[in-house]
Order: C-alpha cells, then sequence, then structure tokens
C-alpha cells in the first residue's frame, strides 16, 4: 500500500504591514495554489452601487500597470496556469494555481494585477454590458426569482440584503470611479489574508510574499470602512409572486446564527440531516414517499453576520398547496422530536466525511484555511468545527431548532392558478 505525503502544519505570520500570511506545505502534488483574500465583499456595498464588488472581479484581471487583459491572459495561459477573481457575501478573492517552476512568475502577475489594476474603461462597459445580460437571463430562472424575494424580505435594511448581482439601476449607474473608490477604500495590506498550499516551504513563501507585498504601506489618514450588521428585525412575512412556469418554487426561510455563534454547529448539521442528498429527510419523505418534489433540498451558508436556514422544493403546479404544507411539517418536527440516535450519527458522519473530501488539493486547502482567517475564525475553527459536530447531541438540536426555525418567512413562484389556492 502507497502511503500518501502528509501535510505538514499549518504556517501562520503576519506581515509588518498587516498582510497575514498562511502556508500549507503539501508535496503530494507538484502544484502551488493560492487564494488572496479581501474583505470585501457584496455585504461592503452601497445598496444604490449593488453588484459594484461582482463588477470589480470582473474587471481586476482585465488590465493592470504595464499589461492589457490580452497581455495578462497570454501570460497566464502560455504556462497552463490558471488566474482569477471572483466576490462572495463577505469576502473577495483572486486565485491562482500553477505547477512549481511557475509559481514565482505567476505570483509577481497577480501581485501586479491587485496592486495597480488600471480598471480600463472599454472593459468597464463591456462588463456592465455582460452583467446586464445575465441578469435578464436570471429573472427567466424561477429559483433565483425566489431565491431574491426570499432574501429581499428576510434581509430588510441589512448589508446582506444587498444583491450580489445588483440591478439594472444600480448596474447602469457605475462607473470607473466606483470601482477606483471601492478598490482604495478595502485594498490594503491590513485587510488582506494571503493562503498558500502546495510544494513549497513556508520558508520560500514568506521570502516571496514579503518582497512582493513587504513595500505596501496603508494610507495613515485612512480608515477601513466597518460594517455595522446587526440581527435583522424584520418579521416574517410571504410574497407570492405569478410566473408562467412549468413548476411552482416554494422556499421557506428562517433568520438564523453566523458562523461566529455556539449554534453554527447544530445548525449545520439540522441542514444536512433536512436536505443533504438522497439520503435526506426531506428527498426521502417528500420526494420518495409522497412524490410531490422535482427537487427538494436545504442549505444554511456560512455567513460572517446574521445567516438563513433555508428548504426549498420544486413541484407540479397542482401540488403546490401540499407541498408547502409538507416543507413546513418537515422543519417543525425538528422543534418537537429529538432526532434519533441512528439519524444523527448518519447526519454527523456525512457533514465530517463531505469536510474531509473538501480538502484533498491544494485550491481546496488554501480555500478553506484562507476564509476562516478572513472571516475572523482563525486556523483554529478547521479542528473545532468537527469537534463541534462530532460532540452535539439530540438535545443540541431541539434546542437550536426550537430556537430559530420557528414562523418562516414564504417565496412562492409559479402559475398564477396555482399560487391563488395558497392565497385563497
Amino acid at each position: 500500500m502507497t502511503t500518501l505525503p502528509q501535510l505538514s502544519n499549518l504556517y501562520r505570520t503576519q506581515l509588518k504591514n498587516g498582510i497575514v500570511l498562511l502556508v500549507t506545505e503539501n508535496s503530494a502534488a507538484d502544484i502551488i495554489a493560492t487564494r488572496i483574500f479581501i474583505r470585501a465583499g457584496s455585504c461592503y456595498e452601497n445598496p444604490k452601487k449593488a453588484g459594484l464588488a461582482n463588477l470589480l472581479s470582473a474587471v481586476l484581471t482585465k488590465g493592470c500597470d504595464g499589461l492589457s487583459s490580452l497581455e495578462i491572459a497570454e501570460s497566464v495561459e502560455s504556462v497552463g496556469a490558471s488566474l482569477s477573481a471572483d466576490t462572495a457575501t463577505d469576502y473577495f478573492v483572486l486565485s491562482l494555481k500553477t505547477v512549481t517552476a511557475d509559481f514565482t512568475h505567476i505570483l509577481e502577475l497577480a501581485t501586479r494585477i491587485l496592486r495597480s489594476p488600471t480598471f480600463p474603461e472599454a472593459e468597464v462597459e463591456l462588463e456592465k454590458r455582460i452583467a446586464l445580460q445575465d441578469l435578464r437571463l436570471q429573472k427567466e430562472q424561477p429559483f433565483t426569482v425566489a431565491f431574491e424575494q426570499l432574501r429581499q424580505i428576510m434581509y430588510e435594511n441589512h448589508p446582506y440584503a444587498s444583491s450580489g448581482s445588483g440591478d439594472e439601476n444600480t448596474i447602469s449607474c457605475l462607473t470607473r470611479e466606483d470601482l477606483v473608490s471601492y478598490y482604495h477604500s478595502f485594498f490594503r495590506p491590513d485587510n488582506i489574508v494571503i493562503s498558500i498550499a502546495g510544494r513549497i516551504s513556508s520558508e520560500n513563501a514568506t521570502q516571496q510574499i514579503e518582497k512582493l507585498f513587504g513595500d505596501w504601506q496603508v494610507c495613515a489618514d485612512k480608515t477601513l470602512p466597518v460594517i455595522k450588521a446587526s440581527f435583522p428585525q424584520t418579521k416574517p412575512q410571504q410574497v407570492i409572486t405569478p410566473q408562467a412556469t412549468q413548476q411552482s418554487i416554494i422556499m421557506l426561510g428562517y433568520l438564523s446564527a453566523s458562523v461566529h455563534s455556539a449554534d453554527y454547529a447544530a445548525l449545520k448539521l439540522l441542514s444536512t440531516y433536512l436536505g443533504n442528498g438522497l439520503s435526506s429527510r426531506l428527498f426521502v419523505e417528500l420526494r420518495e414517499k409522497l412524490g410531490l418534489a422535482y427537487d427538494v433540498s436545504a442549505f444554511y451558508p456560512t455567513r460572517q453576520f446574521c445567516s438563513s436556514f433555508v428548504v426549498y422544493m420544486g413541484t407540479a403546479p397542482e401540488n403546490t398547496t401540499t407541498a408547502l404544507k409538507g416543507l413546513r411539517t418537515e422543519v417543525d418536527l425538528l422543534t418537537t422530536c429529538k432526532l434519533e440516535e441512528s439519524a444523527l450519527e448518519a447526519a454527523k458522519n456525512k457533514i465530517l466525511g463531505q469536510y474531509a473530501l473538501g480538502k484533498q488539493t491544494n485550491g481546496q486547502i488554501a480555500q478553506i484555511y484562507g476564509w476562516y482567517e478572513i472571516l475572523g475564525l482563525g486556523i483554529a475553527f478547521d479542528q473545532k468545527f468537527q469537534q463541534n459536530i462530532a460532540a452535539l447531541t439530540s438535545v443540541d438540536t431541539i434546542t437550536t431548532a426550537r430556537q430559530y426555525l420557528k414562523e418562516p418567512f414564504v417565496s412562492v413562484i409559479g402559475q398564477e392558478e396555482a399560487i391563488n389556492r395558497i392565497i385563497a
């Protein structure tokens, strides 16, 4: 039997300018993956400029000091590497992956892009047109529409109410100056985490990062914007929208704890038990036994601030009312009946198994450690989360369910005749 090389201990250091560097040495493959995280996700946008972070992610790699979009693309593709930018609710990330021999070259390129983007006007206008086209396509997708209206009623006057994609009005009004202002507000060394995983020593990685980033200083007269995001005070309500669709989309949403809460692990387990995979409670009870669902699931996103616990179903129009009742019944059972020991252990094994599979590649390793660090959890959360899951009891899960899974927010998209039955 072949023995695979083991990961060494994760190395963490902080540069004098505030950049946090994480290095995981892994010689299993001749690949080095890097994630450069910035606390600059969509929740940091002004609602009137929703979609700004998403637009920035599209334009960031389209030009930097001395290089055009085409020259950047050719430099990356000529060595078979990958380099891309993306944004999420709580963070912005620049990702790169390459063979070890080309790492220095691609890291230097990523540094130029990160530190001196040019945001070419033509690229900005092109990406705005693409973003508007994407928005129009999203309006034709019932799931996207249902989730958008659910989020709006749950997070009214909260940073999470802002759509990462924006809308036609906000996107149309965005300018290059908006990108430059947002960039200078958040892209600064004391707001960055660099996570590297692969065939590289911590000493080598530190030397390269110090060389490329060590002279990047924070402007003394500019303070870092701070987000105020208290728990939403919205009251559960329902929003029902008629749309000419082949199926009804039904969503129930519950305001839930952030990743920093002691209840996070229990909510993750409840979400897994309820709607993760073909053996989940919702799939077995509502699809296999009752034949109600085309698609049925649950999710509980990891969020820096208040998250949401969501269950949803796609069903035939004539089953809309029955499906809504079925979803509500299954969630309510979590607050009245303790999980059987076998179900509890199965859910734990599923979470921990999937968690382990999510740390197989260098890209996944760099992602998860950098993600934890940028959220303020620290790298110790990797083990803490697994320990918290393993320690959960049925009492923990029912207690947590009773706290958060009470009256739901409801979002329904479907044919007018079908949804009229709900209103009636």
